[in-house]
């Protein structure tokens, strides 16, 4: 590797997990759907295949994949809502803070975002925004949204799920899940995926893959089927629909087969956990949130993250707090992980 190239890697190796390449078998498998002709918008065997795949993980489902994680979340959310109807949300949400106000555009839905303890939402926070119910003048609540992982790296536990679906339900709505980093929760509680969705009474899923090792894929999972009667024509409005399904679908089943997903995850897991190991260690620096996925998250002063922003490259995430996100993948190696803690270190020592 040159110099140039190892600078290169450098910069970008925390930014972000959607920074990293994708994983060879995803490739092998995309070069394998290659061949020939297969039918088109989903009649291919890849897609059928697919389905039945994720049967076999989540249980009796409706499976539609997608292109990208706002698309998926967007358009799952569109089919179950109206457009005088309000999403439940914390404020840290990916739909509220990451996606443009495309949920609001395209659904004409209102997002009603919540401040959320380590951006989790609770029962308690849900019943306080139950208000103006059956009152013309005010939105109607319809869907609690969380984020799984949430966007400050915490983990919703299966009974913090359950109990989410089931005030949701009580109340008469639904429960959504953006999962776009769904298999590193899974990963950071051990458990399958079902028993963090459909066992714990989730509606529907954007379950997503482009973050662990897929070049472009996440499918919207309906486990009240019911409600996917509309998703065939509300996923063509909203252009997620493939015409060479085949080669987003290959990618998603074989994130699936084998368990690779728990591969991608648990390695992009595991050097999170070393990276906050590494910075806990440091002086001046203070990790800002339990590291329960791939995230990290920390406090440093503003010298240590100029200093290191000369060659690396993450995101500041609170600049008044002088909190800072690193993210690590399944392509993240050790020697990464340490050369970046001898890098905080030398950066706090010249403090």
């Amino acid at each position: 590797m040159s110099d140039g190239a190892a600078r290169e890697r450098r910069l970008v190796l925390f930014a972000s997990d959607n920074y990293a390449g994708v994983h060879p078998a995803v490739l092998a498998a995309i070069a394998a759907a290659n061949d020939g002709f297969a039918p088109a918008y989903g009649d291919d065997d890849w897609t059928l295949a697919l389905h039945e795949r994720m049967r076999e993980v989540f249980g009796d489902v409706d499976v539609f994949p997608v292109f990208n994680g706002t698309g998926g979340n967007v358009t799952a959310l569109a089919t179950v809502m109206r457009p005088f109807e309000a999403v439940i949300c914390a404020d840290t949400a990916h739909i509220n803070a990451d996606e443009c106000g495309a949920p609001e555009r395209f659904s004409g839905c209102k997002l009603v975002d919540l401040p959320a303890a380590d951006g989790k939402l609770t029962p308690d926070l849900v019943h306080g925004a139950l208000v103006g119910i059956g009152d013309q003048h005010h939105v109607q609540a319809r869907v609690v949204s969380i984020t799984q992982p949430t966007e400050l790296g915490t983990v919703y536990t299966a009974a913090e799920t359950t109990a989410l679906a089931e005030a949701a339900h009580a109340a008469g709505l639904l429960l959504h899940v953006d999962g776009a980093r769904l298999v590193n929760a899974a990963v950071g509680l051990g458990t399958g995926l079902r028993e963090i969705t459909a066992d714990c009474g989730v509606d529907v899923l954007t379950f997503g893959g482009t973050k662990n090792g897929l070049l472009g894929g996440e499918a919207v999972v309906f486990f009240r089927r019911d409600l996917a009667e509309r998703y065939l024509f509300v996923r063509k409005q909203g252009m997620q629909l493939a015409s060479k399904m085949r080669f987003v679908s290959a990618q998603l089943l074989r994130l699936l087969e084998g368990d690779l997903w728990r591969e991608t995850a648990g390695h992009a897991n595991a050097m999170a956990q070393r990276l906050a190991a590494a910075a806990a260690g440091v002086s001046g620096v203070r990790v800002a949130y339990p590291v329960q996925a791939n995230a990290v998250f920390v406090a440093l002063p503003a010298k240590v993250t100029q200093r290191l922003l000369d060659d690396y490259r993450f995101y500041t995430w609170d600049e008044q707090a002088g909190v800072v996100r690193w993210m690590c993948s399944w392509q993240t190696t050790l020697e990464d992980v340490e050369g970046f803690a001898a890098a905080l270190r030398q950066a706090a020592t010249n403090e």
